[in-house]
């Protein structure tokens, strides 16, 4: 829970220790618990592997003081990374596919960061490509790289998961998560299922993605609008475990729209389409252990929402559906 009661020094220790809040559209014996990301100072959960990666990237000798940290990304990873970057003495440089969220490309800029742009036409690949070729360019650089770096995840384990464990006393049942890099969702299995094996674990993204493959369901792979979620290529996704996931729950475009506006209105959560994606998600799965279709060891189901509506308003979020998806 949110605990800055003294002044601090800097505005990374503001990062992390965000509020755990009931959502109230569920079974009313199976509560289910989002965890506020967007109270982070760069109003993401990417703040915080911002933080985590270049404090150990420093610490193991990656990158020293002074030196230069490029990072593929097309959002919220490249805000995280330049908060912690300036503070940790470092310059910040992102590739950023041209056409991507002009919004978070103007705040990364805002903090101190470089954007270079590649061809929209081109991809993230074309971004990756770019992002290795000026580290190779530079002395004292490095790339985190977020889709393979193990400390994503272990960013997930150490802080983010403590927080949600503590925050209930340890009686968490079932956590479902989006899937992106996978980072999120498999440093809080880890740590869940070492609390209780018996933890239900459940990945969620769009319909058209499909991380659903590396679980044995068919997938369709198509477009979708829903951003921070999904994949489109598993073998770009090297962080996620299937071992570690009972099941992956596709939601559709509409279904996280039509969520994401509900939240907003009924319960005054400001949040994303992937927040939208992992809500539904979280009600299945707290239907599933009402209506005695799911053992879990707790009757409790943990959430994420990952970040702010207020990134997308350019995009019509709170728009009609045909709006939103045009």
């Amino acid at each position: 829970m949110t605990t800055h009661e003294e002044p601090v020094d800097s505005v990374l220790e503001t990062i992390g220790r965000t509020p755990l809040v009931r959502l109230h559209d569920g079974p009313e014996t199976v509560p289910i618990y989002a965890k506020l990301e967007t109270f982070n100072p760069g109003a993401s959960i990417k703040d915080r592997i911002g933080q985590y990666m270049l404090e150990a990237m420093l610490e193991r000798g990656d990158v020293s003081e002074g030196g230069t940290i490029i990072e593929p990304t097309a959002g919220n990873t490249g805000i995280g990374l330049a908060i912690s970057a300036e503070q940790l003495g470092l310059d910040a440089v992102f590739v950023v596919p041209e056409r991507f969220s002009v919004e978070k490309q103007q705040l990364m800029a805002a903090l101190g960061a470089e954007v270079i742009n590649t061809p929209t036409e081109d991809g993230m690949d074309r971004a990756i490509d770019r992002a290795h070729e000026l580290a190779a360019e530079l002395d004292n650089a490095a790339v985190p790289q977020q889709f393979s770096n193990p400390l994503n995840t272990e960013a997930h384990y150490e802080t983010t998961a403590p927080e949600i464990f503590g925050a209930l006393d340890g009686r968490v049942g079932a956590v479902v998560a989006g899937c992106g890099t996978a980072g999120t969702l498999m440093g809080l299995a880890r740590y869940a299922l070492e609390q209780d094996p018996d933890t239900h674990i459940v990945a969620v993204e769009p319909e058209g993605s499909v991380y659903g493959e590396l679980l044995g369901d068919d997938r369709a792979e198509a477009e979708y609008k829903t951003e921070g979620i999904g994949t489109h290529d598993t073998a770009t996704n090297q962080l996620f475990e299937p071992e570690l996931v009972d099941a992956v729950d596709a939601i559709s475009d509409r279904d996280a729209h039509d969520e994401l506006k509900r939240l907003a209105r009924e319960e005054g959560h400001l949040v994303a389409s992937s927040a939208g994606a992992a809500s539904v998600a979280a009600k299945r799965v707290a239907r599933q252990i009402a209506d005695g279709d799911l053992e879990v060891p707790h009757e409790t189901v943990v959430t994420i929402f990952p970040d702010s509506s207020e990134r997308y308003l350019s995009k019509g979020i709170y728009r009609s559906f045909e709006e939103w998806t045009s």
